[in-house]
């Protein structure tokens, strides 16, 4: 990474993380980008210059510094020692614990993703941050393999949304009910034999596309 690229991500994190206050009250508009801004002593031409689409903009660079935080809480973590399940939802579990004090910010982001516009971001985010999640679990792949890759990324973004939304209204101490939930989501996806069975029956009519053998 390019020296002017390091110094525009700690600028575009700065930015973020200030917005992360601010749109627990005013959501992610413009409105919140300008504060966060001049919380960082930026100008209301440099804050356009980051994030040109304003709150979508934010919204996107959310998405990528929660995955990078993420990252940061599973250093050390010796993540081979564990069963595949169990690495998926300590992986799963470190992304909402950097998450934590940010509930309410998370909430209106989730709001914004609802509405049409922001679906398609919301979708790329959630299949990104899927895959990324299976990576560091040491299981990667490509669309080359066919229906096991989709599979496995398609049940785990079920889980990611599922919890998001359990996670949000969960007052148990210390997320406790959280993680029981996810725990009985991940079960779910390690069961991916009956379902590749489902799939595949269906991918077979779906033209210019077969299942991995």
């Amino acid at each position: 990474m390019s020296e002017a690229t390091e110094e525009r991500r700690e600028q575009k994190d700065r930015v973020l993380e200030a917005a992360l206050t601010h749109a627990a009250f005013d959501g992610w508009s413009r409105r919140t980008l300008q504060n966060a801004a001049a919380d960082c002593g930026f100008d209301k031409a440099t804050a356009t210059r980051l994030f040109p689409q304003g709150g979508e903009s934010l919204l996107e660079w959310l998405d990528e510094w929660t995955d990078r935080q993420m990252l940061v809480r599973l250093e050390g973590v010796e993540l081979d020692r564990l069963p595949v399940r169990k690495r998926i939802a300590r992986i799963v579990r470190a992304r909402y614990e950097a998450l934590e004090p940010h509930r309410e910010a998370i909430r209106r982001a989730l709001a914004a993703r609802a509405v049409p516009s922001g679906l398609p971001g919301g979708t790329r985010s959630l299949w990104r941050t899927a895959d990324l999640i299976w990576d560091v679990a040491g299981m990667p792949g490509s669309s080359t393999e066919g229906v096991s890759w989709y599979t496995r990324r398609v049940t785990l973004a079920g889980v990611l949304s599922a919890t998001t939304l359990y996670w949000l209204q969960d007052q148990s101490e210390d997320s406790a009910a959280t993680w029981t939930f996810l725990d009985r989501r991940i079960e779910d996806v390690m069961r991916i034999g009956k379902l590749r069975a489902r799939m595949e029956d269906f991918l077979r009519a779906m033209p210019g596309m077969r299942p991995a053998r």
